[in-house]
């Protein structure tokens, strides 16, 4: 059965998620981080696309990213493929690195680019890997808590959707989501019959 087409045009914003083949890691060290990292320039360089945000996991990815004039599937099988020949060649192993193709949701609305910053941002809280998402290393969120450079982000046009003190707005915006589980988990106890 062939795939369905993904839809495109210019400007374009989707949410895009790789996962690892066998939900295998596709991250081992520091430096396959950082050469990811790279690749998503490179692949900048090439083909024009704007990145508001990513989250790097240790076996999968999220990115959120607008299109400019070149295709979504061009600008990911230059990312993927070169990536998986790095990996490949480094570890020493051959064969797929991602399970299947990438997933690509598409963002339509000013609300969901912000919903979607919020969900790639908390994925590794959500992921118990840290407490709060200014903690894990290989997000955008320092970017946009002004505690990171970056060649890759841009975070100005979710900043503007915030008024003055945008920077403090949106840490309040993403991280009332962590309060809201905080209070639905205490709740969730008291409730426990003993």
């Amino acid at each position: 059965m062939p795939r369905k087409k993904r839809v495109w045009y210019p400007g374009a914003v989707y949410h895009i998620m790789t996962r690892g083949n066998r939900r295998s890691d596709v991250f081992k060290d520091e430096e396959d981080y950082q050469v990811y990292l790279t690749v998503l320039r490179q692949t900048m360089e090439k083909y024009t696309y704007i990145l508001y945000t990513y989250c790097l996991m240790t076996n999968h990815i999220h990115l959120q990213i607008e299109t400019k004039d070149i295709e979504i599937w061009k600008i990911m099988g230059y990312i993927n493929s070169n990536y998986t020949k790095y990996f490949n060649n480094k570890y020493n192993v051959v064969g797929h690195l991602f399970q299947g193709r990438y997933r690509a949701e598409l963002i339509e609305s000013d609300a969901y680019n912000l919903q979607t910053s919020r969900y790639i941002h908390l994925n590794p809280v959500k992921a118990s890997m840290v407490d709060v998402p200014l903690e894990y290393k290989w997000s955008s969120y320092g970017v946009y808590m002004g505690q990171a450079k970056s060649e890759i982000v841009t975070d100005e046009k979710l900043l503007s959707y915030f008024k003055d003190n945008s920077r403090q707005l949106y840490k309040n915006y993403v991280e009332s989501k962590l309060i809201n589980q905080e209070i639905d988990r205490e709740i969730a106890k008291a409730m426990e019959v003993e």
